[in-house]
């Protein structure tokens, strides 16, 4: 994934890691509207998408999804389940796209790395004492560690949700930082858990503290907290992101993740994408979704579109 105009404008340049320095620049922040925020999200919730497109839509949403287990009671068997679904979705209609990347915990990397050799599918790795965070920076970088020595392409980490909450910007900040830094060109998504931080704002200040810290990706979610994903909060998330490229020149990326069920979900997303981060940010390496039931989703619809009805879920292989 190739990241233009390295350089920062002095605004964001002279930005120090220090607390007082972040904490200036995140407060001000405009405050969020939740009304107009939410107003408008329902508006792009209604755009009518014409039938020739929402295959296009349903394919481009299939090819952006992390298919992901993050259980305690993954096995092999089961990584390479997924890893082969990832690979053909729907065995029926093999020019179905291949998902973007598969994520697991670290433990199950070479798995899935031996499994999907040579296919172009990333191996994502969830790190950093996932879900929770609640360790030290080493044994977080420990984590990631484990996970990169075991061939992981993207790592997923999770911030420090009390040390935001709490005003301590700067340690959230270092540990991203030293995450970056230990993933050197490694892809690193930085999870929010945007159902924790309570509120617009807070989402607001989160992205924004995660993109000037390094990272390459900003992810609304574990998947083990609800609310997970909303269109409000990735609304937020994809202005931030296209605010910080008009600022710095930098494309960096979103991940909605949790709670993302239907093809219809999933569009009303890709049409937020377009409207709010724009046509560009269409694409794998720009948006993805955290939403492996989705998937099944898509693929009937899929089906629906190829053969004028609708084959019903006892058609789709169920992971």
């Amino acid at each position: 994934m190739q990241r233009s105009k390295p350089g920062l404008p002095p605004d964001v340049a002279a930005i120090s890691a220090s607390n007082s320095s972040l904490k200036a620049f995140l407060h001000a922040l405009p405050a969020v509207d939740p009304v107009g925020l939410e107003a408008r999200v329902a508006v792009l919730g209604t755009r009518s998408i014409k039938k020739d497109s929402k295959l296009q839509l349903i394919d481009l949403a299939i090819s952006m999804v992390d298919l992901t287990t993050l259980e305690g009671a993954d096995t092999e068997g089961k990584v390479r389940n997924l890893c082969r679904k990832a690979l053909l979705p729907d065995p029926d209609y093999p020019d179905t796209p291949r998902t973007a990347a598969i994520c697991v915990y670290p433990d199950m990397v070479r798995t899935a790395a031996t499994t999907l050799a040579g296919s172009g599918i990333r191996v994502a790795s969830v790190a950093t004492a996932f879900p929770a965070g609640r360790s030290s920076l080493e044994v977080k970088l420990a984590d990631i560690a484990l996970a990169l020595e075991a061939g992981a392409d993207e790592i997923d980490m999770v911030i420090d949700r009390g040390a935001f909450l709490s005003g301590n910007y700067a340690k959230v900040f270092e540990e991203i930082t030293a995450a970056k830094k230990a993933c050197g060109q490694t892809v690193l998504k930085v999870i929010l858990e945007t159902g924790e931080l309570g509120t617009y704002d807070g989402v607001r200040r989160a992205s924004w503290l995660a993109l000037l810290a390094g990272a390459d990706f900003i992810k609304t979610s574990t998947g083990k907290v609800s609310p997970a994903a909303t269109l409000p909060v990735t609304y937020l998330m994809l202005q931030a992101v296209r605010n910080w490229h008009d600022m710095t020149g930098q494309r960096r990326s979103v991940k909605a993740a949790g709670g993302i069920r239907t093809t219809k979900d999933a569009i009303k997303y890709l049409v937020m994408v377009n409207e709010v981060a724009g046509a560009s940010w269409l694409d794998p390496d720009y948006f993805r979704f955290g939403a492996s039931g989705v998937v099944n989703d898509l693929i009937m619809q899929r089906r629906t579109q190829k053969e004028g009805h609708y084959s019903g879920p006892g058609y789709v292989t169920v992971d």
